[in-house]
């Protein structure tokens, strides 16, 4: 699985600065729902996992003791650690790592969050169990994600064009997978919330740096996208669709 990892390097690092404005990743209702299922009093230790260019953790190090994002694409962290000094953040570091094998001791944070990054994950359960591993007892996970319709047709049709897009791309997973593998990793979970997301096509494909040959074909795909996939992700002539997303939270 080092190809899909190299590949996620391969894909971020040119476009980091894109991900640094991103509207869909600087704010939105499931990250004000983090911050308050977070409850954060001002004494927790925070890891960011698959933190990009470090939206989340700048949000939870206005309101905790110190929080630590690591990512793979050292790029995306350069935007971070920039975020950080424009912001006066001083409690907030940026490391290289794997989410799937973090260089923390047991038991080191109070919280970890994951957001929208979780679909890159090569081996999902391998990165909660070490989530798990790296939080005290009673510590909490929050993880935001896209999620794929329940339904198979819109499921694997979103995951093709998120696919072609994005080649580092591995899966949007239904929430019941999601809580399947909470649960294997040793989570007692609840999902908090769900929201649409509604991705604009053109800036969708431009943050991505997407070429125009896989453009042309994810357009193909929705021009002939039957009844039941266009319903399920409000499709538009504009090729604009929007996504299913959730928050989960789970307890060590």
């Amino acid at each position: 699985m080092s190809d899909i990892k190299n590949s996620v390097e391969r894909q971020f690092s040119p476009v980091a600065t894109n991900y640094a404005t991103s509207a869909v990743h600087v704010s939105g209702p499931d990250l004000t729902a983090m911050l308050e299922a977070a409850s954060l009093q001002g004494s927790e230790r925070v890891l960011d996992a698959g933190c990009g260019t470090g939206h989340t953790a700048l949000a939870f190090a206005a309101h905790a003791a110190e929080v630590v994002g690591v990512d793979l694409t050292e790029a995306m962290l350069a935007q971070g650690r920039k975020l950080a000094r424009d912001r006066n953040l001083t409690n907030v570091s940026f490391k290289r790592g794997d989410v799937e094998h973090l260089a923390f001791p047991d038991a080191a944070f109070d919280i970890v969050t994951s957001r929208y990054s979780a679909h890159h994950y090569p081996h999902p359960l391998a990165a909660l169990r070490e989530f798990a591993r790296v939080l005290k007892p009673g510590g909490m996970l929050l993880l935001v994600d896209v999620m794929s319709p329940d339904e198979p047709a819109p499921d694997t049709f979103l995951n093709a064009i998120e696919l072609l897009r994005d080649p580092s791309h591995v899966r949007d997973h239904r929430v019941e997978e999601w809580e399947r593998l909470f649960a294997t990793a040793g989570f007692a979970t609840e999902t908090l919330g769900h929201w649409p997301l509604r991705l604009e096509f053109e800036s969708w494909v431009a943050r991505m740096n997407t070429p125009f040959l896989a453009i042309t074909q994810i357009r193909t795909l929705i021009e002939g996208a039957p009844r039941e996939v266009r319903a399920a992700l409000a499709l538009d002539e504009g090729y604009s669709f929007s996504v299913p997303t959730a928050l989960l939270r789970g307890r060590r």
